[in-house]
């Protein structure tokens, strides 16, 4: 894949994150949520004071053609309820998969 073609998929899922946050908690604005410029160093999404209130996250997306945890994550076949994947590296912390759909469902309640 061409550079130009990598950083467009990364920026379409920045902008997917972004979308879903301002439909989230519509009292915020594009002003509040934005996505940062490709090659930028730091967070994905920047989020205002009153954005950060209510979306205390700083995100980091990845859009890769594969990960080798999505095999983990489906392992399963059909799941009864929400798929959680939990992972830990060596010396490192827990850490909990599930979808982004589910995720802004948890935030909102």
């Amino acid at each position: 894949m061409k550079p130009r073609s990598a950083k467009n998929k990364g920026k379409k899922l920045q902008n997917l994150v972004v979308k879903m946050v301002l439909d989230k908690f519509p009292d915020l604005t594009s002003r509040d949520v934005t996505s940062t410029i490709m090659g930028e160093s730091g967070k994905d999404v920047k989020l205002s004071e009153a954005a950060f209130k209510k979306f205390p996250y700083d995100t980091e997306c990845k859009s890769l053609a594969k990960f080798a945890i999505y095999t983990h994550y489906e392992q399963r076949g059909e799941p009864d309820g929400e798929r959680l994947l939990v992972i830990r590296g060596n010396h490192k912390k827990a850490l909990a998969v599930i979808s982004l759909e589910h995720f802004m469902e948890l935030i909102g309640k």
